[in-house]
């Protein structure tokens, strides 16, 4: 398949993090939002950002801003459909999202989702780590922790995506699932790749992990 088109998803609320854009915020002297764009422009054919409100913000990245079309932030599936709608007008089959409070997610992130769609219809795959042992002796039945808003989507299902949405659907999971959706395993030594800023706490670790 072409390289696809990769989307920063940025529509979050941050609630834990007292509201406000949570990728504007730094580490290491640069934004969250700099450092995922740089970590993912040269595995795509081209890069937007999915963001809602006054997209002059987001100036200084120079990307492209595209907000969600389902009101009422409807979670990370909204800015996927969002991406996928940019990604049809510019002829593409494909995106990669990720997300835009992780900055260490793996620098090999869209060649792996590419490869784990292998002979798919419709390329589906959301990235995923192993658990823990302290994960996996708290319950579940899963060995692995996917990881939502980084997969590659098909823009050929978009109005499926759309439809979905207005129904009520927010769980990324139930819809990848109906799409018989793969995962890509990733490594998570020496620390989870997909590790994201939520807290402030978590924000001082990031500084600590930069070092």
């Amino acid at each position: 398949m072409t390289k696809p088109l990769g989307v920063i998803l940025a529509g979050g609320l941050a609630t834990r993090m007292g509201g406000g854009d949570k990728g504007l915020l730094q580490i290491g002297g640069h934004s969250l939002l700099e450092r995922v764009r740089d970590r993912l422009a040269p595995q795509v054919s081209g890069l937007a950002l999915n963001a809602n409100g006054d997209a002059a913000r987001f100036a200084d990245l120079g990307l492209p801003v595209v907000a969600d079309s389902i009101e009422g932030f409807a979670g990370p599936l909204a800015g996927v459909l969002a991406g996928l709608d940019w990604a049809a007008e510019q002829g593409a089959d494909s995106i990669v999202t990720a997300a835009a409070d992780t900055p260490f997610f793996p620098t090999n992130l869209v060649a792996q989702l590419v490869a784990a769609s292998d002979g798919q219809k419709y390329p589906l795959v959301l990235a995923t780590t192993p658990r823990t042992g302290e994960e996996l002796k708290s319950g579940g039945r899963s060995k692995v922790n996917r990881h939502p808003t980084f997969g590659l989507w098909p823009v050929a299902l978009r109005d499926d995506l759309r439809r979905a949405l207005q129904d009520g659907l927010r769980k990324v999971v139930i819809w990848t699932d109906q799409h018989q959706g793969r995962e890509a395993l990733f490594e998570a030594t020496p620390f989870d790749p997909f590790f994201n800023v939520n807290t402030p706490e978590d924000l001082q670790r990031a500084e600590e992990l930069l070092r």
